[in-house]
C-alpha cells in the first residue's frame, strides 16, 4: 500500500527532479517507509512514489521498478493477492525472479502477457501508472472496484497524476477551478463521482478502466474498459447457480475462504475491523478459523448507546478467541478529528462516519500495518433495508395510471414551490410530527418526483439523494451526470433490488465507502484490505439467485448461514445500525459557533458558490428541531474545504494562497 504521482512534459530537466520530491512528500502518509524517483529528462517523463512496505521488506521491493528488459517503469499502489499463483505460471515459464515482491511479479506478467491480460489474472486492489518506452505510451489503471484511488489532468502540455490530488496540486502548472457543475452533484450526494472531482479538468481513473495517453502528453486520454460491474452483473444473472441453498452456501463459503487466505498474507504485523456486524464478524470468524494464533480485531466505542456497537464486537470477539482491542471514544474525542478532514479527504467529503473511521483506523494503527474489513457485504448481498423499501414503493407506482401519477407530480411541485411553502411552513407548527414532515418542501419535492420516475433507477436516485435539486443551491450550475443519472449506464436486470445493488457498486460503494476507507486509513499509514469485494466473490454473488440474498425480510440471509457455523445466531441477529456519530445534536450545540461561522450568509455571498437563502432556511429547520443533519453536514464539509485551501499554501508558492477559483461553469 503506497501512494505515486509523476507528470510528463515535453520539455524535461526543468527542475523535475524537486517538483516531484514535493509531489510525493505531500502523501508521505501513504508511504512513510521508503521513498523513490525515476526521470527520464528526453521523454519529459518524471515517477515518484512513497512506500509502506507490506510484502517483500527488502530493497527489492523499491519502486520505481523498471522490468528486466526496461521497456517498463512501474509505480504501483496496492495489492495483488493471488502473485504467488502468477509466479508459479511465470517460473513455469522460465521466467526467474529476485525477490518475492507483488511488483515485480507484475512487470514480469506485463512482459509476457501484455497489460490487459496481465490484469485479467489479477486479484488485487490496486492503482498503477506504467510506462512503456518503446511505445511512449502513459497508462493509468485503477482496480476493479475503486479501492484505490488516481487523479489526472492535462496542464497544457503537460499530464499530472497521482494518488491524491494534494500531490498534483504541488505541481507548478497545477490551476485548481472550481467545477461547479461537479460541486452540484456532490450535493446530491454528499461525495464526488467518478470521473467527476472538484476541480475543473482533474479527473478520477474510473474503477476497471485504463486511460492511455499515448506519443504526447497533450493527446486525447484513450480510457479501455478491462473489466466492469455491469457485465459481471449480466453476467451473473444470465447464469443463476443451481443446486440446493446448501450447494450454494458452501459454494459462496469456499471462494469466501480461499480470498481472505490470500489476503492475510504480509510481511507485517495483520488484523482486521470488527464492529460486531454480519459483514465484519463473518470475516474476522473466517480469518479466525484460517489462522493458527488469534486474530488481532479493534473496535472503537461510544458513550452514546444508539451509536455504540463495542459491546457487541466484544462478544463476538470473546467466542472467536481473538485478541481483541477497544476504545471508547469520548464526544470531544471525536470532533477533534474534524479539523483534520478537509486536508485527510483533499476534496469536499460528507460521510460523517469518516469521523469513527479514522478513529479505529488510527486504533488498529497502534498495533498492526494492514487491516482487513467487511466492506461491501451490503451491496452485493443486498444488505441495505432501502433496498426492500424501494421494491415496495416501485410496485406500487407502476400500478398507478401514468396520467394520474403525472397530475399528482405536477400538483405536489407546486405545493413545494416557494410560496406554497411559506404557507405549510406556517402551518407545521399546529400539525402532527409525521403531517408536519410529510409537508415539509423537501419531502413533497421528492414525492413529486418519485411520481414522474420512468424506472425504479431514478426512484433509487431519489431515494439516495441529500438534495433533490441541487442545482438549486450551487448559484449557476447545472448538475453534472452521473452513474445514477445517465440511462446508457444502467444495468437491465430483472429486479428492482438488483438494479439498485448494481447501481451502488457503481457509485456509492467506490465514491463513498471506499474513499472514506482509503483517506482514513492511509491517513494514518494502514493499509485496509475488503474481501468481500473482491471481484472473484462479487462474479460468484451476482450469480447467487436472489431469494439467498433477502428472504423473508432478512438481509445477507446467505452471508448469515457462514456465519453461523462461526458464531451463535443470538450474537449477530440484532437491528443494524450505521458507523455514525451525533452529527444532528452537536451542530445544536458543541459545534453551533463553528457551523454559524462557516454557513454566515454574508460569507456565502462573498464568495458566490452557495445559495445563501437556502442554506439559512436549512439551518434554521434544524435548530428549530427537524434533523437537516445530513444536509448541513454536506454544505460544511465543503466550506471547511474552502477554508483549509486558502489555509494552506501551495507546495512552490511559500505563502501563497491556495483558495480554488470560485469561477467554475460548465465542464
Amino acid at each position: 500500500m503506497c501512494g505515486f504521482a509523476g507528470f510528463w512534459s515535453p520539455r524535461g530537466d526543468r527542475g523535475d527532479a524537486a517538483i516531484l520530491r514535493e509531489m510525493t512528500d505531500s502523501i508521505a502518509h501513504r508511504g512513510p517507509d521508503d521513498e523513490g524517483a525515476w526521470c527520464d529528462n528526453a521523454q519529459g517523463i518524471a515517477v515518484g512514489f512513497r512506500r509502506l512496505s507490506i510484502l517483500e521488506l527488502s530493497p527489492l521491493g523499491h519502486q520505481p521498478m523498471a522490468s528486466v528488459d526496461e521497456r517498463y517503469q512501474i509505480t504501483f499502489n496496492g495489492e495483488i493477492y493471488n502473485h504467488l499463483e502468477i509466479r508459479a505460471e511465470l517460473e513455469a515459464l522460465g521466467e526467474r525472479f529476485r525477490g518475492h515482491s507483488d511488483t515485480e511479479v507484475l512487470l514480469a506478467a506485463l512482459v509476457h502477457w501484455g497489460l490487459e491480460a496481465t490484469l485479467a489474472r489479477c486479484a488485487g486492489m490496486f492503482a498503477i501508472a506504467l510506462w512503456d518506452r518503446d511505445t511512449k505510451t502513459l497508462s493509468l489503471v485503477r482496480d476493479r472496484f475503486g479501492e484505490k484511488p488516481l487523479y489526472y489532468t492535462q496542464a497544457g502540455n503537460t499530464l499530472i497524476y497521482g494518488s491524491e490530488l494534494k500531490a498534483l496540486r504541488c505541481h507548478p502548472l497545477w490551476r485548481g477551478t472550481i467545477d461547479r457543475n461537479a460541486l452540484a452533484l456532490y450535493f446530491r450526494h454528499n461525495y464526488m463521482p467518478a470521473p467527476w472531482t472538484i476541480y475543473e479538468d482533474v479527473r478520477k481513473v474510473i474503477p476497471g478502466t485504463i486511460v492511455r495517453i499515448v506519443g504526447d502528453p497533450g493527446a486525447m486520454p484513450v480510457t479501455t474498459v478491462y473489466w466492469s460491474s455491469r457485465a459481471a452483473a449480466l453476467a451473473g444473472k444470465g447464469n443463476q447457480l443451481e443446486g440446493s441453498d446448501d450447494e450454494i452456501i458452501g459454494g459462496l463459503e469456499a471462494v469466501l475462504r480461499h480470498t481472505i487466505r490470500q489476503e492475510m498474507v504480509a510481511d507485517v504485523p495483520l488484523g482486521a475491523f470488527l464492529s460486531g456486524g454480519i459483514d465484519s464478524s463473518l470475516v474476522v470468524a473466517l480469518m479466525q478459523s484460517e489462522s493458527a494464533r488469534p486474530v488481532r480485531t479493534f473496535t472503537i466505542g461510544f458513550h452514546e448507546k444508539e451509536f455504540n456497537e463495542a459491546e457487541h464486537a466484544r462478544a463476538v470477539a470473546k467466542h472467536l478467541g481473538t485478541e481483541h482491542t477497544e476504545a471508547y471514544v469520548s464526544p470531544e474525542e471525536a470532533r477533534s478529528v474534524i479539523p483534520r478532514l478537509p486536508t485527510l479527504y483533499d476534496e469536499p467529503f460528507a460521510d460523517s462516519s469518516q469521523i469513527p473511521t479514522f478513529l479505529v483506523a488510527a486504533l488498529a494503527r497502534k498495533q498492526v500495518t494492514v487491516s482487513l474489513s467487511g466492506d461491501g457485504g451490503d451491496e452485493l448481498f443486498a444488505g441495505y433495508g432501502r433496498y426492500a423499501a424501494l421494491r415496495s414503493s416501485w410496485d406500487r407506482l407502476e400500478q398507478i395510471p401514468p396520467v394520474v401519477r403525472a397530475l399528482a407530480s405536477r400538483g405536489l411541485g407546486q405545493l413545494a414551490g416557494d410560496g406554497a411553502s411559506a404557507v405549510l411552513a406556517q402551518l407545521r407548527p399546529f400539525l402532527p410530527a409525521r403531517a408536519a414532515r410529510a409537508l415539509a418542501p423537501d419531502t413533497l419535492r421528492r414525492m413529486s418526483i418519485a411520481l414522474a420516475a420512468r424506472s425504479p433507477e431514478l426512484v433509487y436516485r431519489e431515494m439516495v439523494s441529500y438534495w433533490p435539486r441541487p442545482a438549486d443551491l450551487v448559484i449557476g450550475a447545472t448538475e453534472a451526470s452521473s452513474m445514477l443519472s445517465g440511462e446508457g449506464h444502467w444495468a437491465p436486470l430483472d429486479d428492482a433490488v438488483n438494479r439498485a445493488m448494481y447501481l451502488d457498486t457503481v457509485s456509492y460503494l467506490p465514491d463513498d465507502i471506499l474513499v472514506k476507507v482509503d483517506r482514513a486509513t492511509m491517513g494514518v499509514s494502514l493499509e485496509s484490505r475488503a474481501p468481500l469485494i473482491d471481484h472473484r466473490v462479487a462474479e460468484f454473488a451476482w450469480r447467487v439467485p436472489h431469494r439467498l440474498k433477502l428472504r423473508g425480510g432478512q438481509q445477507k440471509w446467505i452471508l448469515r448461514q457462514i456465519l453461523y457455523k462461526l458464531v451463535p445466531a443470538a450474537l449477530i441477529d440484532r437491528p443494524k445500525m450505521g458507523f455514525g456519530v451525533p452529527v444532528g445534536e452537536w451542530l445544536r450545540g458543541p459545534l453551533r459557533e463553528w457551523a454559524e461561522h462557516l454557513l454566515a450568509p454574508e460569507r456565502l455571498k462573498r464568495e458566490g458558490l452557495l445559495d445563501a437563502q437556502r442554506v439559512a432556511i436549512t439551518w434554521a429547520e434544524h435548530l428549530a428541531g427537524r434533523d437537516c443533519s445530513a444536509q448541513l453536514w454536506g454544505m460544511l464539509m465543503f466550506q471547511a474545504w474552502l477554508d483549509a485551501q486558502a489555509e494552506s499554501p501551495r507546495c512552490r508558492d511559500e505563502g501563497s494562497s491556495a483558495r480554488p477559483a470560485a469561477v467554475g461553469g460548465s465542464t
